[in-house]
């Protein structure tokens, strides 16, 4: 297991060390490298070199996709050894990480290696005047990608695999709740033999990355997954230096359950919609909207199902819901359930820590149904990251959209019903980046990915997030006839 750093093509031990926290135990199971100010002042030295040189951006199409598929190959190669990082360090269940995570990232290196030319080839625009121009695509530089503790590899792969296939250099800081998979990463792309500088992988203080690093002039692009509140202070450091920001902030999401709606599939699909990764989705469908037609049934049947889920360690393949991240994100799960309780929400299911012996240790806490959910109630507006369902009714199409609109997020939706035009149209009304009809979370590389109002800006995936990572430069040549234009006589004498 790589606990080091990777800086300028090297994985560097560093002085400092911070130890690794497994949630479904509470213990310390490693112990990784941590960076001072001279590391973090050394990676931005090595990948600004590396954008001046062109020793990345220069090389071909070709060359660069060798690259990405080595990179999506040592994934593959080493998934067991991943999967079972990621889940010692997430609590996520090892099926989520063996069956989803670790292959997703992996293919997601592929898609961008495979397509990267195709979407960012050379446009040629012939003018109504005599002249040409040419749409070229430039790499932005200095790529800072800031990654959130849920998704650890998976978010990391994202958007380190569009911002090289873009042709940036890379400063790439995971969590440093969630750092292990990243490092890992950071073996894989050593041994894959990229240039000096054009990917680092640094683990230190989020405060003084931040300040440190988002505030320097020669970073020229962020993209950023994480909290409101982290992403606010990001944009106070990048100001003293503008550049190119890409933000994904959050979401209070909603699935609008219609009553033309199969009961049994649409319990079946929320109970993965809130409760996969424990809770701990920004997609998370925490506000489930269900006509009131089917309301009773659907919380019955809802709740039943959701007292059956499988609380236990990450590790045993029985395990369908594991721990929570920290302590903290615990603590704060149970408060914003006791508000809402308080507020006048009816606790349906859960609520509390699982009792026995084998959840003495660890931040488990039971899947949690709330009914009687009302748009007055804090817990309807606010985030709470956790695996927490709040369950409201609707009498009509308008209200449904305006409750699901009612937030101040805008990232992603669910809408269940039998009749697909139905949905489409309804879809066309939600403000949210994505929204799924008869499904949910399903996430492909081909298709853009974000959100709108306080869940960020920006595109990640597909065509239109790669060119996120890189900003366009005309050129124009004039065509007229004996090279004299017009412009010539304009001052002429």
């Amino acid at each position: 297991m790589n606990t080091a750093l990777l800086i300028n093509g090297q994985l560097k031990q560093t002085k400092q060390k911070k130890k690794v926290i497994n949630p479904s135990t509470q213990e310390a199971f490693a112990e990784v490298c941590w960076a001072e100010e001279a590391e973090i002042e050394e990676v931005i030295i090595a990948a600004r070199a590396a954008v001046t040189s062109g020793v990345w951006r220069n090389l071909s199409f070709d060359a660069r996709k060798e690259c990405l598929l080595k990179i999506s190959e040592g994934i593959l190669a080493h998934a067991a050894e991943l999967a079972q990082l990621e889940t010692a360090n997430t609590g996520k269940p090892i099926k989520e990480t063996t069956f989803m995570d670790i292959p997703s990232a992996s293919k997601t290196f592929a898609y961008f290696a495979e397509h990267a030319q195709e979407y960012l080839q050379k446009d040629r625009l012939q003018l109504t005047e005599p002249a040409q121009a040419s749409i070229n695509f430039q790499a932005h530089g200095v790529a800072v990608l800031i990654v959130p503790w849920n998704y650890p590899l998976l978010i990391a792969s994202w958007k380190l695999s569009q911002a090289l296939a873009a042709g940036n250099t890379v400063i790439l800081k995971p969590s440093s709740l969630t750092p292990l998979t990243a490092l890992a990463l950071g073996q894989i792309i050593h041994d894959a033999g990229l240039p000096e500088g054009v990917v680092n992988i640094i683990n230190a203080d989020a405060e003084m990355f931040g300040l440190r690093v988002c505030s320097d002039p020669r970073v020229d692009m962020i993209s950023f997954t994480g909290s409101n509140e982290v992403g606010k202070k990001i944009f106070g450091y990048s100001s003293a230096h503008p550049k190119k920001m890409l933000m994904e902030l959050g979401g209070k999401s909603a699935s609008i359950i219609l009553e033309d709606t199969d009961v049994e599939l649409a319990v079946n699909a929320s109970l993965c919609s809130i409760f996969l990764n424990q809770g701990q989705m920004c997609t998370a469908m925490s506000r489930i909207l269900v006509h009131k037609k089917l309301y009773e049934t659907f919380l019955k049947e809802f709740s039943q199902k959701a007292g059956r889920i499988k609380i236990g360690p990450g590790d045993d393949y029985q395990t369908q819901m594991g721990p929570l991240i920290s302590e903290k994100q615990r603590a704060q799960v149970i408060c914003y359930v006791a508000q809402a309780v308080n507020q006048g929400a009816k606790l349906i299911h859960g609520g509390k820590i699982p009792e026995g012996e084998q959840f003495k240790k660890g931040f488990f806490f039971e899947p949690t149904v709330l009914g009687n959910v009302s748009e007055k109630m804090g817990i309807f507006h606010e985030e709470v990251f956790g695996p927490v369902a709040c369950v409201s009714s609707f009498s009509d199409e308008k209200e449904a959209i305006a409750l699901a609109n009612a937030t101040r997020y805008g990232l992603a939706a669910s809408i269940w019903s039998s009749d697909s035009n139905r949905a489409e149209r309804l879809a066309q009304e939600l403000d949210a980046g994505i929204v799924w009809i008869n499904t949910y979370g399903m996430f492909y590389n081909e298709v853009p990915y974000g959100g709108c109002k306080a869940s960020g800006f920006g595109r990640e995936l597909g065509r239109e997030g790669l060119l996120e990572y890189g900003q366009s430069r005309s050129i124009v040549v004039d065509r007229t006839e004996g090279a004299k234009p017009l412009v010539n006589y304009w001052y002429g004498f």
